[in-house]
């Protein structure tokens, strides 16, 4: 007897995600498995919706990657390590077999390079967009993972990477940011679709940060959850954010442009305090993992939670927004 289209679908495009003796062939409705011995178990879920958190136009594989490395970037900012993940989606009814194909695709290439295998989930249809959720498992060692608690005033903030890239992506694949090069509108472009989860950084950085995120909602609303739970305020400095060359060249053509990089969102870098003394700490950590830093503020007795931004003359910024709100 032919399996029902639902279980012939799992068996087709997702079962090749799932090699591993926990998720028990995706047979069954639940997957078996125990974090590493002396290991805490780390759990984070994301979910991203057709025309909210993608565009139609992307790349189904790009989608899919996007998925797995937003949740892969909430355990680097834990300083965790992956085991695996549960994916939930729900489509409408007649979706495109061919996206689908190409989606599991990009799924099984992320699957291979983060060694983080698929233990289950379901698949459902829905009347509304195509809406994609992850949750993902990881395990960190007793003691060691990393907080969004634990900053204090007078301690440097810091970012990894660069920041604006995505924001200016997505304007260049909505077709609102004309005039640059092929090679810096297709560099912004894949930073949008397909971010890279910090997971060595992360790692690296447990025992020297006091607090660490991932920037998702813009930095200036993210580093104000770490000042909030601190009791303190930030302030950051708009001329030591880190810029790409592509975004450099797109604050070229609009210099309003530059207060992406704070309030952009979509970047997926780490934000991390750590005290004054601690910037030898810090760059060895970032050079062991291959990925450059930069201290791009402080936090400062203040209201708590409040986040000011200076600009290259020291003067507040006015921001219309500090970042993403879905409400």
């Amino acid at each position: 007897m032919p399996l029902p289209p639902e279980f012939a679908l799992i068996a087709k495009y997702f079962a090749p995600l799932a090699d591993t003796p926990a998720a028990l062939g995706l047979s069954d409705d639940a997957a078996l498995l125990a974090p590493p011995a002396g290991r805490q178990l780390v759990v984070a879920a994301d979910a991203m919706v057709a025309g909210v958190h993608f565009l139609d136009s992307d790349p189904a594989d790009t989608v899919a990657r996007k998925l797995l490395r937003v949740n892969l970037s909430d355990l680097a900012a834990m300083a965790a390590e992956p085991l695996g993940f549960l994916l939930t989606i729900a489509l409408p009814k007649g979706f495109d077999s061919v996206w689908l194909r190409g989606f599991a695709a990009g799924l099984l290439e992320d699957r291979r390079q983060f060694d983080v295998p698929l233990l289950g989930g379901d698949t459902v249809s829905t009347p509304g967009p195509a809406t994609l959720s992850l949750t993902i498992l990881g395990h960190v060692e007793p003691g060691r993972a990393l907080l969004r608690r634990g900053a204090a005033a007078g301690e440097v903030v810091w970012v990894s990477g660069t920041l604006g890239d995505a924001a200016l992506g997505l304007r260049v694949l909505q077709g609102r940011l004309r005039g640059l090069s092929g090679r810096h509108a297709a560099y912004l472009s894949e930073r949008y679709r397909v971010p890279e989860p910090r997971l060595e950084l992360g790692r690296a950085l447990a025992g020297i940060a006091t607090a660490a995120l991932d920037v998702s909602d813009g930095l200036a609303q993210d580093i104000g959850h770490i000042a909030r739970l601190a009791g303190c305020a930030a302030e950051l400095e708009a001329p030591s954010l880190p810029r790409s060359e592509a975004a450099a060249a797109a604050i070229g053509l609009d210099a309003s442009l530059g207060l992406l990089a704070v309030a952009g969102g979509d970047d997926y870098e780490l934000a991390f305090t750590a005290p004054p003394g601690h910037e030898a700490m810090v760059r060895g950590a970032a050079e062991a993992a291959g990925i450059g830093v930069a201290p791009v503020g402080r936090l400062l007795a203040g209201e708590a939670g409040e986040v000011r931004v200076l600009d290259d003359a020291g003067r507040p910024v006015r921001l219309e927004r500090t970042g993403w709100s879905h409400f």
